[in-house]
């Protein structure tokens, strides 16, 4: 599975420890940045990540930020996006059941390294539903 991953400033201890970890999960893994723990803006990372996704390019993605609320509300700018804040990994699960969400956006300020594996994990190991779930992610396009 070819995995998108980014971050800003505040999520790039978690983004570098994901990148390696997933590699040696067997995730193929392009990072998007940024680079450094210097203060950048995150759209610069959350836009081109999504389209990526958007463009087919990558199964799914993750973002991280401190709250993940800005990366989030960037990624969903795209309409081929489907993105998804979690804290927990039943949030993550939930997110992929019922919303077949494809970029998951964690809040590195309130979760530790460990959980934010356990999260991204769950995303993707976890399939959407479909079912009674595909009526109402396919009213979600505007």
């Amino acid at each position: 599975m070819k995995i998108a991953l980014g971050s800003d400033h505040a999520g790039f201890s978690h983004k570098e420890m994901l990148r390696t970890w997933l590699s040696g999960q067997g995730y193929e893994v392009k990072d998007f940045g940024t680079f450094s723990a210097e203060s950048m803006d995150y759209p610069d990372v959350a836009h081109p990540l999504s389209a990526a996704v958007e463009a087919g390019e990558f199964t799914k993605g993750i973002l991280l930020c401190g709250s993940a609320n800005g990366v989030c509300i960037t990624a969903n700018k795209h309409a081929g996006v489907r993105a998804a804040i979690a804290w927990l990994p039943e949030l993550a699960s939930l997110a992929r059941q019922h919303n077949d969400a494809n970029v998951l956006c964690v809040p590195a300020r309130y979760v530790s390294e460990a959980q934010a594996q356990e999260i991204a994990l769950t995303f993707l190991k976890t399939d959407f539903e479909g079912g009674r779930h595909q009526n109402r992610v396919s009213k979600i396009s505007c």
